[in-house]
């Protein structure tokens, strides 16, 4: 990382969330303090850059499907520093005229969010605002300010390995109010940390993660996998439902999964079209 890049508002004394996920991945936008926390996680959890990788590979996977089901644009809460296989990528190589507003909080992802689409986005159809997905009306409002996306049409909602870093009961009421504001016919998808169905040397590993995430900017919890469910309240859950990442229409039933984080896809019932999921 450039030490001449430091956007306005980042802190270097503790690592992140969004630089760490990006040093997982094999990125450059982060920092010392994120690489070092990042070797602690290793020693606790030896599978941890593979977990990051099938995370982003069901990421690419969710907006395959949705793109394929009819909606073309995309709301990416808690997006995260660009790295390999962005959502506006994913969704353009099935869809020239795709839409994709990214949100973050996290100054060092939202500023190479903008410079990755000064480089090769579209500001008709691709852009970035700072802000927190708890402020669901604001965060709304904003997005749909930018022009990018169209209100009357499905839009693919995302919150993609972010949500356990959002602590508290209160989130399944900021969950539920983005279920409102979408359009009938738009897809939500979303992964999350779990305990549930998690033994053995899997579930100290994990645990230990998240103990370690205490020192960090951005604390990680659990929540069972029942409360997972319910952030997608009333929408249809498409097969294969709520899985471990790993295993989300996966192409290769033989490769190995992980049952710590779990993902699923599901829509927003009275699409008019008819579409089948």
């Amino acid at each position: 990382m450039d030490p001449q890049f430091l956007p306005e508002g980042v802190d270097l004394e503790r690592p992140n969330a969004a630089r760490i996920y990006d040093w997982a991945l094999g990125g450059t936008a982060n920092w010392a303090v994120d690489r070092e926390f990042g070797e602690q996680l290793v020693k606790a959890f030896p599978l941890i850059r593979s977990l990051a990788r099938a995370n982003r590979a069901f990421l690419g996977r969710a907006v395959r499907h949705c793109a394929e089901h009819g909606v073309n644009q995309f709301l990416d809460l808690g997006s995260g520093v660009p790295t390999v296989g962005n959502v506006h990528e994913i969704a353009g190589e099935l869809d020239d005229d795709s839409r994709c507003v990214y949100v973050d909080n996290e100054p060092v992802a939202v500023a190479h969010a903008r410079i990755l689409l000064e480089k090769n986005g579209d500001p008709a159809r691709h852009a970035v605002i700072g802000g927190d997905l708890r402020d669901a009306d604001d965060v709304w409002e904003h997005a749909f300010d930018t022009g990018v996306l169209d209100p009357a049409k499905p839009v693919a909602l995302l919150t993609v390995a972010v949500l356990h870093f959002v602590p508290g009961p209160e989130l399944a009421d900021v969950i539920a109010r983005y279920r409102r504001l979408l359009p009938p016919g738009s897809f939500y998808v979303l992964s999350h940390v779990t305990k549930s169905d998690v033994e053995g040397d899997e579930l100290e590993q994990i645990k230990r993660v998240v103990q370690q995430y205490d020192q960090s900017s951005t604390p990680a919890s659990f929540r069972d996998k029942e409360e997972i469910l319910g952030f997608f309240g009333d929408f249809d859950l498409v097969a294969p439902g709520l899985v471990p990442v790993g295993a989300w229409r996966l192409d290769d039933p033989r490769s190995p999964t992980l049952n710590c984080a779990i993902g699923g896809v599901a829509r927003k019932p009275g699409f008019r079209r008819g579409v089948t999921v």
